[in-house]
């Protein structure tokens, strides 16, 4: 082997010997956090990366990319227990890695998503260690009751955002936030609605705003979602829209939708009932509240899926079908 191909791999070996020595005393060197106590916000969407970033912004560490490449280098990169953290001592770079693994926090975190239904909220309050699952023995009449609800049936009802609280804290605080939470933004959306709409309760406008948050994934298309249906109410046609017969089937639904589901007939079929369903199908968004009581002026009655997430609009049944033939067939 030629002297200078042994002289690079020696110089490579040392660099790495010196790299990893180096990242071994840094791991163990104390932070100077100031001042302390300091709290730390672990939220949804935090990657190793966002959190070197924070970490340094608020002063809890000096370098960024050293504290990144030891949390790729020990393999804390997906370990990170979302919450609030109590930093009131100092702590090690790999001491406080080993904090947000154990999940150390002095407020935990849930997040109830937009477009989820009540089953997918059971689950994830299942699901979480520090939460007592108070709920889990309780009918939904019965859980709707001890979290000062009117309604019976809690689809819908919950407004979908991120919840901190203390360890222990029971599920039913978090719901009964939640469903506070959305009365009040369903109230005020309600108080500014659109004149002459076909709602008679904000609970109708709610079940619209469920079927519209499950219609499209582009935010932009909300309001045009809801003329359509709008102007389909107003006219007497039938909705026949997908998500509420897919709600309807439950667990029958084995993801894919058949023309046999579109026939058989249940409270939550479109296509055989005229009108609104019977409660909310998912927890909409604000935004979707929104589009709902204040929809856009449209002509359209129609409208089908482009492939992309959007949308091709129709004010007509041809002008529809050449859309379905381009998009669909």
């Amino acid at each position: 082997m030629k002297t200078w191909i042994k002289r690079l791999i020696l110089l490579t070996l040392l660099v790495t010997l010196l790299g990893a020595g180096g990242l071994a005393w840094y791991a163990t060197q104390p932070l100077r956090i100031a001042p302390l106590p300091q709290t730390l916000n672990v939220t949804p969407g935090t990657n190793l990366r966002s959190l070197s970033t924070m970490l340094k912004r608020e002063g809890v560490i000096s370098n960024a990319p050293v504290f990144w490449l030891l949390g790729r280098v020990t393999g804390k990169a997906g370990t990170l227990k979302l919450g609030v953290y109590t930093l009131d001592k100092p702590l090690t770079p790999l001491a406080l890695y080993e904090k947000l693994e154990r999940g150390e926090v002095s407020q935990a975190v849930i997040q109830f998503i937009e477009g989820k239904n009540w089953q997918e909220v059971r689950a994830a309050l299942a699901a979480q260690p520090l939460l007592k699952n108070d709920s889990a023995d309780l009918t939904d009449a019965e859980l709707m009751r001890a979290i000062g609800a009117d309604e019976s049936h809690p689809e819908g009802l919950m407004f979908p955002d991120t919840y901190f609280y203390t360890p222990h804290t029971s599920d039913l605080d978090v719901l009964r936030r939640a469903y506070r939470l959305q009365r009040d933004k369903l109230e005020a959306a309600w108080a500014e609605r659109a004149p002459d709409l076909p709602y008679r309760t904000p609970y109708e406008a709610l079940i619209m705003a469920s079927i519209v948050e499950k219609e499209t994934g582009a935010g932009f298309e909300r309001p045009e979602i809801a003329g359509v249906f709008i102007n389909r109410l107003r006219l007497g046609m039938r909705l026949q829209t997908d998500p509420t017969v897919i709600y309807g089937l439950g667990e029958r639904f084995d993801g894919n939708l058949r023309r046999a589901d579109l026939e058989r007939d249940t409270p939550y079929n479109t296509y055989t009932r005229a009108g609104l369903p019977p409660t909310p199908i998912t927890m909409p968004s604000e935004a979707a509240i929104r589009a709902a009581l204040n929809p856009a002026k449209t002509k359209a009655l129609y409208f089908v899926a482009r492939g992309n997430g959007t949308h091709v609009f129709s004010s007509s049944l041809d002008a529809h079908n050449r859309a379905v033939n381009r998009y669909q067939r």
